[in-house]
């Protein structure tokens, strides 16, 4: 969990309704034993995670390219005040380019358009 919540990126792999893998490059900051990410509200790894919570991570490049292995996890989606705690982390780690980020999707979306994802490992995974 460490060596995944220390990388800039993580590709999150989400899943569609036949099985075919979605990965996605996202920002990660550490939550507790777990790991969190913010995306858009209506984004389809949200419709993907609130339909089935089995996803995959693995460090990546901001490009997706992944530099590691993927681990099995479990996402769960954040309530309103979870998710605005995990902006918090975001603009913490992040520094000016997340704050700048999180204002622009303020500014566009409202407070209620994003929404942070728990991510968990799967049990044995490291």
């Amino acid at each position: 969990m460490d060596r995944l919540s220390a990388e800039k990126y993580i590709l999150l792999t989400t899943f569609r309704r036949d099985g075919r893998e979605v990965p996605t490059p996202v920002w990660a900051v550490r939550d507790g034993d777990g790991l969190a990410v913010w995306t858009a509200a209506d984004s389809g790894k949200v419709k993907r995670i609130r339909r089935n919570g089995s996803v995959t991570v693995a460090p990546c490049d901001v490009r997706g390219r992944p530099h590691g292995a993927a681990v099995p996890a479990r996402a769960t989606l954040y309530d309103p005040a979870g998710s605005r705690r995990i902006r918090g982390l975001i603009k913490h780690k992040y520094r000016v380019l997340g704050r700048l980020t999180l204002l622009g999707s303020r500014l566009r979306r409202g407070d209620g358009g994003t929404v942070g994802i728990r991510i968990t490992l799967a049990e044995g995974q490291t």
